[in-house]
């Protein structure tokens, strides 16, 4: 192992860790699962001690995404723009089982699953999911942004 070798592994390691807690979210919400991620923000919770708590409503300045509740096709093209807006690295989240699957909705009007419009990092589920599982789903995207390899 040279030493170029070390020092890239060793800055790898320090930038995932820097990002991993320095989460700037923007928040698509557009239906019910809104008051469960309002919830989630709450000193209860306090999503802050992830360095998750800052949320940006400008898509330039946030690199996670959460996608939060039904989309229907008329709503697709708007958040394809918010993702593409988004500077890189960025990654999306998926909140609640109307954005995931569709939930319960079978109709010609509702996106079954947002992944067939951008991609998606981390799914949770849930009608609506609880904010144990929303911080369990904020920890295991933590992980993948600390664990993967960093882009200069």
């Amino acid at each position: 192992m040279g030493l170029g070798t070390f020092f890239a592994t060793k800055l790898d390691e320090a930038i995932g860790w820097a990002r991993k807690y320095s989460i700037f979210q923007y928040p698509f919400v557009t239906a019910c699962c809104g008051m469960e991620y309002m919830a989630t923000a709450c000193s209860h919770y306090d999503i802050d001690r992830f360095g998750a708590g800052l949320t940006r409503f400008s898509p330039r300045q946030a690199d996670v995404l959460f996608v939060v509740g039904t989309i229907s096709h008329k709503m697709a093209p708007v958040l394809k723009r918010v993702y593409d807006q988004m500077c890189e690295p960025k990654w999306v989240v998926a909140f609640g089982v109307c954005t995931c699957t569709g939930g319960f909705y079978d109709n010609y009007a509702t996106v079954m699953g947002i992944d067939t419009i951008i991609p998606v990092d981390v799914y949770i589920p849930g009608c609506p999911p609880r904010p144990e599982s929303v911080i369990d789903g904020l920890m295991k995207l933590q992980d993948r942004i600390a664990a993967g390899a960093q882009r200069y």
